[in-house]
This record gives C-alpha cells, structure tokens and sequence, in this order.
C-alpha cells in the first residue's frame, strides 16, 4: 500500500526536489515554461507570498502545489477576460479573501493515484483555514489532456466565473478561471459517505468548526 505524505517545501532540499518536477512536468512535458530558473525563490522558507507544497509517494516525490497568498484579482486588459453574467471582480474583492492555486501538477507516473491530488489540496485547505482565508482562485486550461477542470467543479465544488486567452504559460488553450468557496465545501461534504470526501477533510474537522462556527460534527 503507498504511503502519501505532504510536506511544505522549506529547505534546499525540498526545493531542488520540487523544480525537478516542475522541469519533469512543465518543461519537458507540457513545454509551458524553457526554464525553471526563478520558479521558486531560494529563500523559500522565508517568503511570505506563496507557499509550496510537495506530496511523496513512499519518499519519493510525486506532485507540487503553490499557493499564492492576496494575489491581485484585477486581471490584465492583454489577457482578454470574459467574465461570466453577473461577476464583477469589485464584489469579489469584498466578499472574500483570496489565494490562489497555481502550479499544481503530478508526475505522470503516479497520476493514476487521485490521491496524490487529494492531500495536496488537504494541505492546501488547512494552510488557508487556519490563516484566515476564505477562497481559493485558480485558472485550468480548456480541453487540456490532463486538466484537472472536471475534478475541479464536479469533485470539489469550484465556479466557473470565466476565461481569459492569455498568460504566462506557454498554451494557446482557453483559460478557464474557477473560485470555491472553502467553507461552503465543507459544508457540502462534511457528512458525506463518499470516501473521496472523507479523504480530502481527513483530520481537518476542528479547524473547520472553529472556523465556521458550525455544530461538531461526526462522520462514520
């Protein structure tokens, strides 16, 4: 049986590990980026903007995960956005507080294993609760072979609140920008049966209730 672990990338180590699949994955792969030169910042355990995360499967390491702490939700006018009937980025800012997800990719050889996926974004929640946060915002290509969209909105609950042609990466696919609302999908699945469920909040039950204020909760 595999042994999943998740650890912040916060030591030399951890941060040669993950470019090495950044480059895997990336670079070679998906030829989104020619270098991974200033990916993640040599002072990684100091940085204050974006936290990296870095799922083992049995030591070895197998996925990454970045999480961009107040990230400017004003998109550039270059990077033609359609926003969807009745969003408006002026409510968004008001009605939350932000990270965004970026970055978030599994070696090819352990994709098979969704829950390589599912304790990366279990570390991601936590990390976000327990500062306060309230949403995550994130960008998925259209039509890509290995997009995570459907596990996205149909697993977790993301919105599609629009699409933009244009960024940093190097893909002429669409787009397509997603938000979710952390609490209101623990809500939606607290008492779920549904093991992909029960894995995703595994351990994260007080937090929540601390956070939401909702009644204590057990699932059998």
């Amino acid at each position: 049986m595999s042994s999943i672990t998740v650890s912040k990338v916060v030591n030399t180590a951890d941060r040669d590990a993950a470019l090495d699949i950044i480059n895997q994955v990336f670079c070679i792969e998906k030829n989104w980026i020619s270098s991974v030169n200033n990916q993640i910042p040599e002072d990684v355990s100091e940085n204050r903007v974006y936290s990296w995360f870095m799922a083992k499967v049995n030591g070895n390491p197998a996925g990454l995960l970045r999480l961009q702490y107040d990230p400017a939700l004003d998109i550039p006018a270059e990077y033609e956005v359609r926003l969807m009937p009745g969003i408006e980025i002026e409510t968004l800012k008001k009605t939350g507080r932000y990270v965004e997800i970026g970055r978030f990719m599994i070696l090819e050889k352990f994709r098979r294993n969704h829950k390589v996926a599912l304790h990366l974004m279990r570390a991601a929640v936590a990390e976000v609760i327990d500062r306060d946060y309230t949403h995550f915002i994130t960008d998925v290509f259209e039509g890509e072979k290995h997009s995570p969209l459907n596990f996205h909105t149909r697993v977790l609950g993301f919105e599609i609140i629009g699409t933009h042609l244009l960024g940093e990466l190097n893909c002429s696919s669409t787009r397509i920008i997603l938000t979710l609302d952390i609490l209101k999908l623990y809500s939606r699945v607290k008492d779920s049966r549904s093991r992909i469920y029960q894995e995703l909040i595994y351990g994260l039950h007080g937090i929540f209730e601390r956070k939401s204020g909702l009644p204590n909760t057990t699932i059998s």
